[in-house]
Order: C-alpha cells, then structure tokens, then sequence
C-alpha cells in the first residue's frame, strides 16, 4: 500500500521535509542561545547592580580587562573630574529617543585615571548635531560610585571636535594624551558632592527575558509539524490508491455474473389461464358434436 513513497517524487517530498525541519531545528536552537544569553545579562543585574560597591583596589584588575561575570559592578572611586577632557558620544537613544552620553576622565587620588559615563542629553534645538548644553562635572574632590562597563567597538566614522562616535576607550585615551584605563569604563549611579545640573540619569536594565523560549518552542513545532503532515499526506494518498483499487474491481465481478450458462438459469413460471367465458364454453359443445 505504501510502496509509493520509494518513487523519486514521495522521496523527494521527504528530503524537502527534512531540510525544513533542519532548517527548524536551527533556528529554535538560535533562540535558545539567545535566551542563554539573555539570562546569563540578567543574572549580572540582579546579581550586581544593586550589591554593596567594593573599593577601587579591589576593581582595579577589571578596569583593566573586565571579567562578564563582573559587569554592573558597583565601584567607590575616589578623585576629581578633568573637565577638559569631557566629551559627548554621539547616536545614543534612551527610550526611543535620540540624543548623547557624557564621558568625563576621573582621576584617582592614586594617580590613575578611568572614565566616567555620567548620564544621557536629549538633542539639542539651538545647534544641530549637538546638545544645547553639557553639564559640567562637580568641582574638587569628588566620591563616585559607577557601575562597571565594557568600552565600545569603534565605528569606524568620524565625529566633530568634542565629540565621540563610540566609547571606545582607545581612541579616547588618544585623544587625552595620557595613560587611561581602556578595559572598561564606569556608568554613574551616584557622586558627592551632588550638583543640580545633572544629565538624565539611566534606567536600571530590563530583567525580562523576552519571547526567546516561545519563538524557539514554535520552531521546533514547525519542525515537528512538517513530518505529521508528510505523513497525514501519504496517509490520504495510500487510501486512495486504495479506492481506486476497489472501483477497478467492480466492473470485473459484474461481468462473472453476466456469464452465468443459460441451462443453470430457472425456467420462468408459466401464466395460470384465466376461467373460459359462456361463448367460449358453447364453442368448445359444438367442436365436440362435430359441428
């Protein structure tokens, strides 16, 4: 019954299947990597963002080269802003709107020096392509705390005077002209003294996980579901290769019957004479008397 799916077109219909789901497998897999990723961000939020800031001396090593595990850490630095060297960093929306991020060089009372990003500016009206205004770093001896970050790939595109395309910490050490630590830089969550011109503070990071779990379990039911309907297909094909079978028999059996010998066939039954009538009975006298 189902010797058909050895033709070239049923096992064709097959490789096609198994390719989809493949392709199927792959993609709910991608998802799954992503949502690994995803979760493995949001076990360093939770896990860091809001822990107990630890020294410098104890961050030291990943101002340097930051560990994953350690992003968002929260570190107590110690020193005074070089106003001098602040800069904007271009292209950085923040819910969904467009605008800038301030970076400003801190060095430590050690003589050490990173970056501070110290918030977001919307887009500027007066002159395009820049912010109205940039706040100014407090004065003097400052205690921050900052949240550890990885620096920025660059962009590889240029940016005015003043201005930064990425924060990618090797080309701004360039432009500083002094030793700068390029392994990661420090996102501000607060510094005293405080000042009341401030850049927009960011928002915690989301702690949602997303759509990834649902998006790879439908991909792997595509997969799943490419197979049912190969097979609910060749079910409905063997049934009626089946049908077909059956109609072809009909005719023949029809035909046996029809060549039955005549001899074997029962004689019909002869019809009873209905009762003879008065003329026919004076009839029948008169042939008996000779008339």
């Amino acid at each position: 019954m189902y010797r058909f799916l050895f033709s070239s077109k049923w096992l064709g219909y097959l490789l096609l299947a198994a390719i989809f789901a493949t392709a199927c497998v792959f993609l709910g897999r991608w998802q799954m990597d992503r949502r690994a990723e995803t979760l493995a961000e949001i076990n360093r939020v939770v896990n860091n963002y809001s822990a107990t800031p630890i020294p410098f001396s104890q961050a030291k090593d990943q101002f340097a080269q930051l560990d994953p595990a350690k992003e968002w850490t929260q570190v107590e630095l110690k020193g005074t802003y070089d106003a001098a060297g602040q800069r904007v960093v271009r292209n950085r929306p923040l819910n969904g709107q467009p605008g800038y991020e301030v970076v400003v060089p801190f060095r430590l009372d050690s003589g050490e020096t990173v970056v501070i990003d110290r918030g977001w500016l919307p887009i500027g009206n007066k002159n395009p392509g820049s912010p109205d205004s940039v706040p100014a770093p407090p004065a003097g001896e400052v205690t921050a705390v900052v949240r550890l970050k990885h620096g920025e790939p660059e962009l590889q595109r240029g940016a005015p005077t003043g201005q930064l395309a990425s924060i990618d910490l090797q080309t701004y050490a360039a432009q500083l002209g002094y030793p700068v630590f390029t392994g990661a830089y420090g996102q501000l969550a607060s510094e005293t003294p405080a000042v009341a011109d401030m850049p927009v503070a960011f928002p915690k990071p989301s702690t949602d996980e997303g759509t990834h779990l649902s998006y790879s379990l439908q991909w792997f039911a595509f997969g799943v579901l490419m197979f049912v309907g190969f097979g609910y297909a060749a079910r409905q094909q063997a049934r009626n290769a089946a049908i077909d079978a059956e109609d072809e028999e009909a005719p023949a059996e029809g035909a046996v019957h029809s060549a039955v010998p005549a001899a074997r066939r029962r004689p019909a039954p002869a019809r009873k004479r209905s009762k003879a009538t008065a003329e026919e009975e004076e009839d029948a006298l008169l042939d008996a008397q000779g008339f």
